[in-house]
């Protein structure tokens, strides 16, 4: 641009200017403001699109799903129904075949229908054991962690239960109370919500002494829509990782107990039940205990990747 074509400002004469062309109102529009203020931003279809994008955990989910749905339908078509076996002592140790298709055990009862409900048993204590103790124990560490004048209280509860072995509780309880599925369950959450509810006390000495926790307390907000809405969000991929984890350490846990004989009665097989009961034989029928071990195998493996691929979609530091 040269010289020539510059105007000087200060001779431009304003009052001959047509303000109505130099400028305009905007009118304002309600919803045009929150069109443009909106976000399609949802945290839990962020969290399930960054899931999906793990395709072995996506496979594994299914895998389980599968499996957990096939236990109900395996008595039906197989050619023998759990609540009506009998033991036959003609058809001991029958070795897989077109009649038995898991063969028989050393009572002659089918290892086929005995197998899948045995699993069918073993995931329902899991996923009840693993969300009572994690309930439970995600309940315990929020107050833990937040009421100061507890906390004395609580670690020395915890360090009394946690420094006895949990065998010996569960013998205690076997041998005084009995043995039965409703039993398992509530002991093993009485005693399994120790280390979540730790895990998670830690979690919240980190948070609640931050910027907005305070502004929060001095403006007298409730303790606990204080921990519901400014803390407990940010354990959530933790929780869901304890969650995922647990309930395989049930499967584990229930295993190792049946195989002592604390666990269920033997009325209820399960698979530690039937891992118990193939020790003794599985040299010679190691069928007895290949199909159990692979369930039990399958179940562990499979939540394992899937907790820790959905705890780490549940992390906000990962959604876009």
């Amino acid at each position: 641009m040269t010289s020539s074509n510059l105007v000087d400002i200060s001779q431009v004469d304003v009052s001959t200017l047509d303000t109505s062309q130099l400028f305009s109102f905007v009118e304002y529009r309600a919803e045009a403001a929150e069109e443009i203020g909106y976000s399609e931003y949802s945290y839990w279809r962020s969290v399930w699109q960054n899931f999906i994008k793990r395709r072995t955990a996506v496979f594994m989910s299914c895998v389980f799903i599968l499996l957990f749905l096939f236990t109900f339908i395996a008595g039906p078509i197989g050619k023998y129904q759990y609540n009506e076996i009998k033991p036959d002592s003609t058809k001991v140790f029958i070795r897989p075949n077109s009649e038995y298709w898991f063969g028989t055990d050393n009572l002659g009862r089918d290892y086929w229908c005995q197998v899948w409900y045995a699993t069918q048993t073993s995931i329902k204590l899991s996923i009840l054991v693993a969300m009572g103790e994690i309930g439970l124990g995600v309940i315990i560490g929020l107050v833990w962690g937040y009421v100061r004048k507890l906390d004395r209280l609580l670690t020395e509860i915890y360090n009394i239960l946690i420094h006895v072995p949990t065998i010996i509780y569960m013998t205690l309880v076997a041998l005084m109370v009995g043995q039965s599925f409703w039993i398992l369950v509530g002991t093993l959450i009485l005693f399994g919500w120790m280390q979540p509810a730790r895990h998670v006390r830690n979690l919240v000495l980190m948070y609640r002494d931050r910027e907005y926790n305070l502004a929060s307390r001095c403006l007298g907000t409730p303790m606990s829509r204080i921990l519901t809405r400014n803390i407990l969000p940010y354990l959530t991929s933790v929780i869901i990782l304890r969650l995922a984890l647990s309930i395989p350490g049930a499967i584990g846990y229930e295993t190792t107990l049946s195989y002592l004989g604390l666990g269920l009665g033997v009325e209820t097989p399960s698979l530690g039940i039937l891992l118990r009961n193939a020790r003794n034989y599985f040299l010679d029928f190691p069928y007895l205990l290949i199909f159990p071990a692979i369930n039990v195998s399958l179940i562990t493996v499979t939540f394992y990747l899937v907790g820790n691929a959905f705890a780490d979609a549940c992390d906000p530091r990962n959604h876009v």
